[in-house]
């Protein structure tokens, strides 16, 4: 049986970064902005639904993530009647994609996890957090984000003292080598206990 990993964290934490090194230590990695990005390309499962709820939003057959955002921030109810679309899309595909490993240990890496309520679906939890001024350093790097963007992305998301008191397993994410040495770790650990 497969042991399932939950990876979270918010914005800007490292989260990618420390998904990124379960992969190089030979781990399957399952992302949900990966599939999402996948339902939302052509041909992708989301583009229909949304198309019927938002025709603006899509052209040439895939969705513009852009023009949903825009719309999303002009139209709040948007939000609800998107996410009952992709969330069971983004379900049936990490279930898909559980179905076909034959791994020992799977990382699931959903941004939302404990927003979603969605931790009793794992074995075990990690979130991957760093200091509110590294996160937004870092967040604020990243091309096109604004002051507006960031504080619209936080307050989406559950504070960091709540998600640590939810999370199985807490990396801090303040130095690269430091960070793979307790993903090396937390992989021997979660081996010794579930072999």
């Amino acid at each position: 049986m497969t042991f399932r990993l939950g990876l979270t964290g918010s914005i800007g934490m490292g989260k990618s970064t420390t998904a990124a090194m379960f992969a190089a230590a030979g781990l399957p990695v399952w992302d949900a902005d990966t599939a999402v990005h996948g339902l939302y390309r052509h041909g992708g499962g989301a583009v229909a639904p949304i198309t019927a709820i938002c025709s603006e939003a899509t052209s040439g057959g895939s969705v513009s993530r852009e023009v949903l955002k825009r719309r999303i921030a002009s139209d709040p109810t948007l939000l609800a009647k998107l996410e009952a679309i992709v969330h069971p899309l983004v379900a049936a595909d990490r279930i898909a994609f559980l179905a076909h490993t034959s791994a020992d240990i799977a990382v699931l890496d959903i941004p939302l996890l404990f927003e979603k309520s969605s931790q009793a679906e794992f074995d075990a939890t990690l979130l991957v957090t760093s200091p509110a001024d590294l996160q937004r350093q870092r967040v604020m790097q990243r091309p096109g984000m604004t002051e507006a963007d960031f504080q619209t992305l936080l307050a989406r998301q559950m504070p960091d003292a709540q998600k640590r008191s939810l999370a199985t397993h807490i990396v801090e994410t303040l130095d690269l080598a430091a960070t793979n040495a307790y993903v090396i770790s937390l992989i021997a650990h979660i081996r010794a206990r579930h072999a």
